[in-house]
């Protein structure tokens, strides 16, 4: 289980872009995802899913995201999730 504790962001707010601000959350506080996006009432819960689904993926299970949609697809709005994790976790790694 993966643990953030430092801030992290990927992304732009460019068209077919999301842009993701990872933060980290307190221990069994779960996930909080805030989504805006356009298609919200479209694709607001499939979108929420994606996100959930690679932070299950990578153990984390305590985070707070922020994600500003701009009609991406869900292959971007994975490899924005990973990014940010990865750079959360470059700076636990550095600190230690």
């Amino acid at each position: 289980m993966l643990k953030i504790i430092q801030s992290s962001q990927a992304g732009t707010v460019e068209s077919n872009d999301i842009l993701i601000i990872l933060n980290p959350a307190e221990a069994d506080s779960g996930i909080k995802i805030d989504l805006t996006s356009p298609v919200l009432q479209k694709y607001g819960r499939q979108i929420k899913n994606v996100i959930q689904e690679v932070l299950n993926g990578q153990g984390i299970v305590d985070a707070e995201v922020s994600a500003n949609d701009r009609g991406a697809l869900d292959c971007t709005v994975r490899a924005r999730m990973m990014t940010a994790i990865d750079r959360a976790l470059l700076k636990e790694e550095a600190k230690g």
